[in-house]
């Protein structure tokens, strides 16, 4: 019982991270970086550092099998590349909430997958944690206020939570055989190779480093280097939070786990309302306490289980 709880407090703080992060990389997006440019110099921050972390502490765990490596290669493109690209894509478009509505269908997607693809048993409390939760995260982002949307943000969002879908798919696999770094260094790695191929260094806007951001809201009228700012989406909103995730994930199941990262949109609406001085009414409120009851009710399924 209590390795449920660790996996759970590492899932939660790994919410809280991304939803943070949503808030920097939403500033450096204003600033002229572009999501593709973002989400490669990312995830191959991201990749140097686990990479050298490893090395150190244990190279051999770095070896694949041949039966491994599709998975693994999978894992890198849409469940780390895929998942930040079109998040990054979406929150450009669409309001944050919005966009993390859609994204947070990916417990649904989840659900079905094991369900009528897998065929494997899902509980009742599961399919009403998941039914309560997005009804939860519908009132949280009031949808009925923004309905003319941006058609690409729209799909970019919904590409995102089969993206997502596949992650925490994935993640719990591979997580019974490979460590939480392991896993990081081979999703970071295989993204930011990718994105090499299509984007290439040479052609980085570099000169878009030194240019001062302004950080709006409570912090309207001061500003930080841009590279600040990417240091900050490479370590504390994507080392950190990924190791998190995938440690609560070798604890939990992927349905599970993915329900609690509905955690996030009620963070980032936190930050956005100290940050951005975005206040949540009554509607939000409730919408936020629903979100936690399905999250409570998707937890009690895997109990019962």
């Amino acid at each position: 019982m209590l390795k449920h709880y660790r996996a759970e407090l590492a899932l939660g703080f790994g919410a809280l991270c991304f939803a943070f992060n949503g808030v920097i990389a939403k500033l450096v997006l204003q600033g002229g970086l572009s999501p593709w440019r973002l989400t490669e110099i990312r995830c191959t921050g991201g990749f140097l550092a686990t990479l050298i972390y490893v090395l150190a502490k244990n190279p051999r765990a770095l070896a694949a099998t041949k039966r491994e490596l599709p998975m693994l290669i999978s894992f890198g493109l849409f469940g780390v590349a895929a998942v930040q690209a079109f998040y990054f894509i979406s929150i450009e478009r669409l309001h944050v909430s919005i966009a993390l509505i859609i994204e947070f269908t990916s417990p649904i997607w989840i659900a079905l997958w094991l369900r009528f693809v897998k065929k494997r048993q899902v509980s009742p409390l599961m399919w009403w944690g998941l039914s309560v939760g997005l009804i939860g995260l519908i009132l949280l982002a009031q949808v009925w206020k923004g309905m003319t949307l941006n058609g690409i943000g729209v799909i970019a969002a919904l590409l995102d939570a089969f993206a997502m879908a596949t992650y925490f798919l994935l993640g719990e696999s591979l997580g019974k055989k490979r460590s939480s770094e392991v896993l990081m260094v081979w999703g970071l790695g295989v993204s930011a190779t990718a994105f090499a191929i299509f984007l290439p260094w040479w052609n980085f806007p570099f000169a878009y480093l030194n240019t001062q951001i302004d950080l709006h809201g409570r912090f309207a009228g001061h500003h930080l280097p841009a590279w600040s700012l990417v240091i900050w989406v490479i370590v504390m909103g994507t080392i950190v939070p990924y190791f998190f995730v995938l440690t609560g994930l070798r604890g939990l199941n992927a349905s599970t786990s993915s329900v609690i990262g509905m955690l996030e949109p009620i963070f980032a609406g936190i930050f956005a309302w100290w940050w951005l001085a975005e206040s949540f009414n009554q509607v939000q409120l409730i919408g936020a306490a629903v979100i936690l009851v399905g999250i409570y009710l998707a937890d009690r399924s895997r109990a019962s289980a």
